[in-house]
């Protein structure tokens, strides 16, 4: 899958998408992201750069689109689905290093590009997948991608063309002021691919109005593709519906053509449809404030917005986010930012930047009983804030903000304490946790052991443990083998949570994380109270204000 004209067209919806439709043909489909920039993983990357870091389960630090597939799928992916330039380079140079190309000139033709290739097929075969799908990052006729295009058209030479095809994406932009759609820039990077020595076998012309008969003709035409094989992708009312837009254009179809691959059964799409109804017909309006650093670019926090959206869905409710800045809540505008809230969630971050705000929405969410989860430093922020205005640890701080704090009831991990190299070298992956069974928390998961995913150097300090319980905030969630603290409730509080783990990692479309779905759940029913109704246990299912408000959108 490669991308012309312009970037941020969408190749990982529609990667996700296609791998959607073979896999519900009865495929086992994978995707896999290349990375064009040198970064070893986005791991280091400011989430201003590059978004969000995605976490696999086996603890690899990803792009975000990872995050996608696994949302699409309702399957794991792995650190060999996520392969960037300085991954390439590093291997290359530790083999030449170890003498394995002794005598030889290592080049970019044929060591880089072995590289890649082996590297695109390692997925497949050791995970015994019968169909990867192989996105690259940037636009054809980058120079940091011109490895990897090189590597697809000697990739497609090994292989044979029946068991490779390219997908390309490009933009076919309206002009309003002439009221036309214009090809010419798709002419233009498929010429530039042919250049490199590849013809796309299959063109997905991203664009705003539906395409004519003629345009498709024309594109067939000047790009030298089959009329079967120039697909549509109009814009979306949500990144939900490309699937279903993929299916009538009958991308998967045509690719399982090309690839001489047997259609299988029909795809049984009937539980995502269920999933679209839901979400496209909402019952109730739910607001919820994100207090987060990075806020500016909201997709620093994709994960957890797209975990609003599933558990949305689950509660017949649409949660509008409200992004709110940490660094600019204060003690005297707090109330003003807060106050109209169903529920808040406190983002997680590093550094200290924002960090006095995430505290002191944490606190205004405890004392005015609003429905609250705190994801690892959220989580971190709430205990701080206890500890501070419950315990009476004046200056109580995490270590990461100061080191001096007379009161470090967060501390660096035991392991992390002798680490200085920044790249893959925090607490990272899926670790196990055991749930208190009389918790709020158990009473989401229904279960006592669960699995979720971590990212961070810094843990809840144990010294301090029987203080909060006994000044009524708990642990609700231990690791089995560490002991260390991973979830923190306060019983008391209408819902009131915090997870040193990160649990928008794992929420999917036919899976809903069942935090967030208990947590949107409580924001129903405290917006319910609010609107002079009775609380009752579960969803809130008689607020006519409420789904009046919801038909207004």
């Amino acid at each position: 899958m490669t991308g012309g004209v312009t970037s941020s067209l969408g190749k990982g919806i529609i990667s996700s998408s296609l791998a959607k439709l073979l896999q519900s043909r009865g495929y086992r489909v994978t995707i896999q992201k290349l990375d064009p920039y040198i970064n070893v993983d986005p791991g280091t990357l400011n989430p201003y750069e590059h978004g969000e870091c995605y976490v696999t389960e086996d603890g690899a630090e990803t792009d975000l689109d990872l995050g996608h597939y696994e949302r699409f799928l309702n399957t794991s992916t792995s650190q060999e689905n996520n392969v960037t330039t300085g991954r390439i380079y590093q291997s290359v140079i530790e083999k030449e290093r170890r003498g394995d190309y002794l005598g030889k000139t290592v080049q970019v033709i044929p060591h880089i590009t072995d590289e890649i290739k082996n590297r695109i097929r390692l997925v497949g075969k050791k995970y015994n997948y019968d169909i990867v799908i192989t996105e690259i990052g940037g636009t054809v006729g980058d120079i940091e991608s011109l490895p990897y295009i090189e590597s697809v058209r000697q990739l497609k030479w090994d292989l044979g063309a029946s068991n490779c095809l390219v997908i390309h994406l490009t933009l076919v932009p309206y002009l309003p002021t002439s009221g036309e759609l214009k090809t010419k820039p798709t002419q233009h990077s498929v010429k530039l691919l042919q250049e490199a020595g590849i013809q796309p076998d299959v063109l997905v012309l991203r664009t705003q109005k539906t395409l004519t008969a003629d345009i498709r003709k024309k594109v067939a035409l000047f790009c030298n593709v089959e009329l079967s094989s120039v697909i549509e992708s109009v814009d979306a009312e949500t990144i939900y519906d490309v699937p279903l837009l993929m299916l009538g254009e009958k991308l998967d179809e045509t690719v399982l053509k090309k690839l001489e691959l047997p259609l299988k059964q029909k795809p049984e799409l009937k539980p995502w449809k269920d999933f679209l109804k839901r979400l496209k017909s909402p019952r109730y309006v739910v607001h919820i404030g994100l207090v987060g650093k990075y806020v500016e670019l909201h997709d620093a926090y994709k994960s957890i917005s797209e975990s609003f959206t599933h558990a949305g869905a689950a509660n017949e409710c649409k949660v509008e986010l409200e992004y709110i800045h940490s660094e600019y809540v204060t003690d005297e505008n707090v109330a003003e930012k807060l106050e109209h809230l169903d529920g808040i969630l406190v983002a997680p971050g590093f550094g200290s930047r924002g960090i006095e705000g995430k505290i002191i929405a944490a606190r205004y969410a405890r004392e005015h009983n609003i429905p609250y989860l705190g994801i690892c430093l959220g989580m971190q922020c709430s205990v701080i804030e206890f500890a501070r205005n419950v315990l009476g640890f004046k200056n109580a701080n995490s270590t990461e903000m100061n080191r001096k704090t007379p009161y470090p009831v967060i501390d660096l991990m035991e392991e992390q304490k002798g680490v200085t190299a920044k790249g893959g070298t925090m607490r990272l992956g899926a670790y196990p946790c055991l749930i208190n069974k009389e918790s709020r928390v158990y009473k989401a998961y229904g279960t006592e052991l669960v699995n979720e995913r971590h990212r961070h150097r810094y843990e809840f300090n144990n010294t301090f443990l029987e203080d909060f319980k006994k000044a009524g905030m708990r642990a609700a969630g231990i690791n089995p083998d560490t002991n260390l603290v991973e979830i923190m409730e306060i019983p008391s509080h209408r819902w009131y949570v915090g997870t040193q783990f990160h649990p928008e990692y794992r929420s999917t479309v036919l899976q809903p994380h069942p935090l967030f779905v208990s947590f949107v759940e409580a924001a129903l029913r405290y917006a319910r109270e609010k609107e002079g109704g009775q609380e009752t246990a579960g969803t809130v299912k008689n607020s006519n204000k409420m789904e009046k408000a919801s038909q207004n959108g």
